[in-house]
């Protein structure tokens, strides 16, 4: 499985790079802290692929807590034909200790 850093992630988005994100942790997590991807909580991912299809062939980022669901995330997606999907290392865990430590994790 591919994985990326949140500095890789960061420099993504500090650069302005074409991905896309995508946010697999429940409603209540997303609330509390979030990059602004796309959110989609894994349980109801097998359901909402075709929400996201058109991003098949782009570069995925998938994120969660601290890497654990969005690792079966990337599976799924795979799995469904995308071609580029990265796991976030560590997830919003991770962003908050390295990245931005105002961000709170729920």
């Amino acid at each position: 499985m591919k994985e990326i850093t949140v500095q890789g992630l960061q420099t993504k988005k500090e650069n302005g790079e074409d991905f896309f994100l995508l946010d697999v942790r429940e409603d209540f997590e997303y609330q509390v802290s979030n990059l602004e991807g796309e959110h989609i909580p894994l349980g109801d991912l097998p359901g909402r692929i075709d929400e996201i299809k058109n991003h098949k062939d782009a570069e995925v980022v998938v994120m969660c807590r601290s890497g654990g669901r969005s690792g079966k995330a990337v599976e799924l997606l795979e799995s469904e034909g995308f071609s580029n999907v990265h796991n976030l290392k560590g997830g919003i865990t991770a962003w908050s200790k390295e990245i931005d430590p105002s961000m709170p994790v729920a």
